[in-house]
């Protein structure tokens, strides 16, 4: 997945890109069904808020581990051999969680989840960042699409299977998961061999600078996507709430983040094309600059439809920031990948906890100019990163 020279390879690794897309596709589906079939997780098992809540810490702190185990396991030996075991322990470790019926063997299992999460997140995204070099074009945003559209499939399916058990339907995608992952394997020796080829075919001006520029620039990357990401957390756990607060029916409430997840998959669909012709620096600084003034607008209207294309333009505007902020981050390896992935989740983690602290001291509205103020400063600070790469 690694680029390489003309002479070397006359034509894009074509089913590299289509594997990654694959991958990007079952981490979004698995995701989904995962938290979309939350309530009956929490029925099954008997849990208390505050017990779920245990659940879900153990999953992101197994999370947070895996993306930085992985960024050193793909620094010492490629990127590509993080697709397959991690993928594998991802499906199973899904199916065993609708197997749990008590808070213990729930912690215990949703570490290994997340610790799998972690890995396979850096390993896709780490092999991405080699396939782009090898296309010479930008196809992040095209990856991370895959992601959205799969996230979408694993709620809508979620949806229509209300009345089958959670735990047959987590043992059939992470059956499902397990089996693509074996599928994959051929493909996947092929782009192992490609993992230490040289990144570059022209020496990269950023091998120059010292380290500490360099590490300053991988935290204020990882800054970035923890502000971008806390939108998405925001998104997922606050809209609807916002759109019942403005009165509206369940129906147009849930429409809220159905929205904002179709304007973000949109976006990043066309994200390659943009980037192509406008650059990345310029594209996530108008974009976040349309996801603060979008929201910003509709939380000041302080009505139904206002907040609906409020709650789309964040997901358009925010849509090619976390491409871009890979892509970045991959010019200083694995690592720098991990790291970013890392503080970026930390953001998607703890945003929603802040807005409700936020929304108990003063009312909601407040609360979520939070993700209008970093969204404006992610438009304000993005360049400097984005052009240091």
């Amino acid at each position: 997945m690694t680029a390489i020279a003309p002479a070397e390879r006359s034509a894009p690794p074509t089913s590299d890109r289509r594997l990654l897309l694959g991958v990007f596709a079952v981490l979004g589906l698995v995701m989904a069904v995962w938290g979309t079939r939350m309530p009956a997780v929490q029925s099954m098992a008997h849990l208390g808020t505050g017990q779920l809540s245990l659940v879900l810490l153990g999953a992101a702190a197994g999370m947070v581990g895996g993306l930085q185990l992985g960024g050193r396991l793909a620094h010492r030996h490629g990127p590509s051999r993080l697709l397959i075991a991690p993928a594998i322990g991802f499906g199973l470790a899904l199916a065993l969680l609708g197997q749990c019926r008590t808070l213990p063997t729930l912690i215990a299992v949703a570490v290994v989840f997340g610790l799998a999460h972690g890995l396979l997140d850096v390993g896709c995204n780490a092999s991405a960042v080699h396939c782009e070099l090898a296309f010479r074009r930008p196809i992040m945003s095209g990856l991370h699409a895959a992601y959205s559209i799969g996230a979408l499939g694993g709620a809508a399916l979620a949806a229509v299977t209300t009345w089958m058990p959670h735990h047959v339907l987590f043992t059939m995608v992470g059956a499902l998961t397990v089996l693509a992952a074996v599928t994959a394997v051929p493909g996947v020796r092929a782009a192992t061999s490609l993992d230490h080829a040289p990144e570059h075919t022209e020496p990269a001006p950023d091998d120059t600078k010292p380290a500490p520029t360099a590490h300053a620039t991988v935290w204020l990357l990882g800054a970035l996507a923890a502000a971008c990401l806390l939108a998405e957390g925001a998104a997922a756990d606050w809209s609807a709430v916002h759109l019942h607060s403005l009165q509206s029916s369940e129906t147009t409430a849930a429409a809220a983040y159905a929205l904002y997840s179709a304007a973000m998959a949109g976006g990043r669909l066309t994200g390659d094309r943009l980037t192509s012709r406008y650059g990345a620096p310029v594209l996530v600084r108008v974009g976040a600059t349309l996801a603060a003034a979008g929201l910003g607008a509709a939380l000041i209207a302080g009505s139904a439809p206002a907040a609906l294309l409020g709650w789309m333009a964040l997901g358009a505007g925010l849509s090619t920031a976390m491409p871009a902020l890979i892509t970045a981050a991959g010019s200083g390896g694995p690592r720098a990948v991990g790291t970013v992935a890392a503080t970026g989740y930390l953001g998607l983690l703890a945003g929603p906890a802040a807005i409700g602290a936020i929304a108990a001291l003063t009312n909601l509205t407040t609360a979520l100019t939070l993700p209008v103020v970093l969204a404006a400063a992610v438009a304000f600070t993005s360049r400097r990163a984005l052009e240091s790469r």
